[in-house]
């Protein structure tokens, strides 16, 4: 399914960027240069800072901030980089953080509770790109559906919290029904995990504190969209840039399934480039640059983690 899905949005990407002509979408991402790109690499460096300090804020037991900025980096490459939906980066997020030194029960709850608090403020960040698009353009028909998805995403958000609260419980009876013997390990483990989970989520400053974090997350990295957009010589003004972040945002949680996000992006921004006055080529060209970004960094980064895993493996056979 998720192949097909690929292989589908490849496909209309492709469309796209010959229907709009791809010497002109080619000169415009090129158009950054190798200065601005450098300038782009730097800049998510310091999303990845933000993103790695809200999650270590949210930690009762704190190792270095290090640690989880590198797992940041890890979980964001592998949803980038390689052909698994963004659950796949989870995993590989908690598994560096667990490399680092924070113990796996912690690393998975921490992930849990950094994934709830990043959703939250997406629907915050979302919301903020709505009221932008509303007073730059009143009575848009695209308005009405984008409350429509914003709504739904707060539905969505509740139910994932309540999940959170049910599955450990679940898994206990599961446990306890007769002839059930293989699930009492599994149960042990989510119990373990569910009390760390409880720990983060009852400390609420630092949960807001990390919240506020996340956000400043997703304006950072609204930034960063917004300098693609200036070094390629589209004349959008910032707070249009932060508008179709945020609304990008809220459309592209809805295909987390596919892999990538290949198409969709691509479609995404040339629907909401246009209702902002930013041309389908250069759209395509800014979710261009901005895929290119995503490649540059995730390569090296999953390098170094499997020289990091590798490495921990010979140890233990040597061991």
């Amino acid at each position: 399914m998720s192949l097909a899905a690929a292989l589908a949005g490849l496909a209309a990407a492709t469309v796209l960027i010959g229907w709009f002509g791809f010497h002109r979408v080619l000169a415009a991402a090129l158009s950054v240069g190798w200065r601005g790109f450098a300038v782009l690499i730097l800049w998510q460096g310091a999303v990845f800072t933000v993103l790695g300090l809200a999650w270590w804020t949210l930690l009762p037991h704190r190792p270095a901030v290090r640690v989880l900025v590198g797992a940041r980096m890890v979980r964001d490459a592998a949803a980038n980089c390689l052909p698994l939906s963004a659950v796949g980066g989870f995993v590989f997020g908690a598994r560096a953080a667990n490399l680092g030194g924070l113990a796996w029960p912690m690393a998975s709850a921490s992930t849990l509770a950094d994934v709830t608090s990043e959703f939250l403020t997406q629907i915050v960040f979302a919301a903020g790109g709505l009221a932008l698009l509303i007073a730059d353009r009143p009575g848009s028909p695209f308005a009405f559906p984008f409350a429509i998805g914003i709504g739904l995403g707060m539905l969505a958000a509740v139910a994932f919290l309540a999940l959170q609260r049910g599955t450990a419980r679940l898994a206990l009876r599961l446990a306890q029904r007769p002839g059930s013997a293989r699930l009492t390990g599994l149960a042990a483990r989510i119990a373990l995990m569910q009390r760390e989970l409880e720990q983060i989520y009852s400390r609420i400053p630092r949960f807001g504190a990390a919240s506020v974090l996340h956000l400043a997350g997703w304006i950072t990295n609204g930034v960063g969209g917004w300098f693609i957009m200036r070094f390629i010589g589209a004349t959008i003004g910032l707070p249009a840039a932060l508008a179709i972040e945020g609304l990008l945002q809220a459309a592209l949680t809805s295909a987390f399934a596919v892999p990538g996000l290949v198409g969709v992006q691509e479609l995404a921004y040339v629907g909401l480039g246009g209702l902002f006055g930013l041309a389908p080529d250069a759209a395509i060209a800014v979710s261009l640059v901005r895929r290119a970004r995503d490649i540059a960094l995730g390569v090296p980064i999953l390098f170094v983690w499997q020289i990091i895993e590798a490495r921990r493996l010979d140890s233990r056979r040597s061991a």
